[in-house]
């Protein structure tokens, strides 16, 4: 499994339009086949930063979903409306049976 770890800070003014961007691209990448689990949740202590947590079956899908013109144009659409590049990480995980 492919866990993608990622933030973004919106510029002043831009929160609201940021969050709608980016619900509409999880919505979304949930639909796509490999996706396991994608959400974007607002920072409490600082609602201009912007978090992701995705999980991914495999690499393949996950790089299928970066190769998927909307997952271009969300990019190209929310570059504009932050304040730094946006960071993600992305990490290879084995699931644990307790």
């Amino acid at each position: 499994m492919i866990i993608v770890i990622g933030k973004a800070i919106a510029k002043t003014g831009c929160e609201a339009e940021v969050l709608e961007h980016s619900l509409a691209h999880v919505a979304r990448s949930r639909a796509e086949d490999g996706c396991i689990d994608h959400t974007v949740s607002v920072d409490q202590e600082n609602r201009q930063l912007f978090r992701f947590v995705e999980y991914w079956r495999d690499q393949d899908a996950l790089l299928t979903h970066f190769a998927v013109p909307e997952s271009r144009q969300f990019i190209a659409s929310l570059t504009p409306l932050l304040a730094a590049a946006p960071d993600m990480r992305l990490y290879n995980a084995e699931t644990i049976e307790l």
